[in-house]
């Protein structure tokens, strides 16, 4: 299978979690529902409908954290903008503090059984170009993209511990982790897939590392690409 690997970076970013209210607070990494709106966004799929083209079964996503896991807090001063008839002249206005990914990146590898869409993508990538913006969660945090290439990957059945160097999905029965000293490991709830409604379809548990580093685990499977990086689909 050919996989299209490229590097996403930006000053901030913000992926809402789906329990917060007052104060929002931000995944740790971009959720697979995210990263298929910002492959949207690069080849110019509306948002309307782009959904559609990427359900599970037609796409695969991994994500690798490339720079250590940064989070700060800023305040923002919000308005009523369905309200509001001269913005100019508002005076009232909700202060409200956002938790924000600092200093992040990402490598994303991706592949599709549509070879139109697989192929647009990596045209674009590979000349740097986007059709809208791309933005890391909000609109005012612009991603920049570095295209990295095209490798094989071939599918793994495994039985014994390997070194994982992407963000994993689990449950407790089919992964065995072995932590080890000097590294920092969490675990998260991500919405993993929607429906042209806009509806979470599959929520996931998933275990990274937030400086970088692998994971040695027992999972019964995996992919491995041509440099030799091994990775989980989301």
């Amino acid at each position: 299978m050919e996989c299209l690997i490229f590097d996403v970076y930006g000053d901030f970013a913000h992926y809402r979690k789906f329990y917060t209210t007052s104060s929002p607070l931000t995944f740790s990494i971009p959720t697979r529902t995210s990263l298929c709106g910002l492959i949207s966004a690069i080849i110019g799929i509306d948002k309307s409908e782009y959904l559609k083209y990427f359900s599970k079964n037609e796409a695969k996503i991994a994500i690798k954290i490339i720079k250590p896991v940064k989070k700060m807090r800023m305040s923002y001063n919000l308005i009523d903008t369905k309200t509001a008839i001269d913005m100019h002249i508002i005076k009232n206005r909700t202060q409200v503090t956002f938790e924000l990914l600092k200093d992040c990146g990402y490598r994303i590898y991706f592949s599709h059984n549509n070879k139109e869409i697989f192929s647009k993508l990596k045209d674009y990538l590979k000349d740097h170009k986007t059709y809208y913006t791309p933005c890391m969660g909000l609109s005012q945090f612009i991603a920049d993209i570095k295209y990295v290439g095209a490798y094989n990957v071939w599918e793994k059945n495994n039985d014994s511990f390997v070194y994982i160097d992407s963000v994993i999905p689990f449950d407790e029965e089919n992964l065995k982790v072995e932590f080890e000293d000097g590294k920092e490991y969490f675990k998260d709830v991500l919405p993993n897939e929607m429906n042209q409604e806009r509806e979470v379809k599959e929520y996931i548990k998933v275990i990274y590392e937030r400086n970088c580093k692998n994971i040695k685990c027992n999972l019964n499977r995996f992919y491995e690409c041509e440099g030799g990086e091994k990775i989980v689909f989301l």
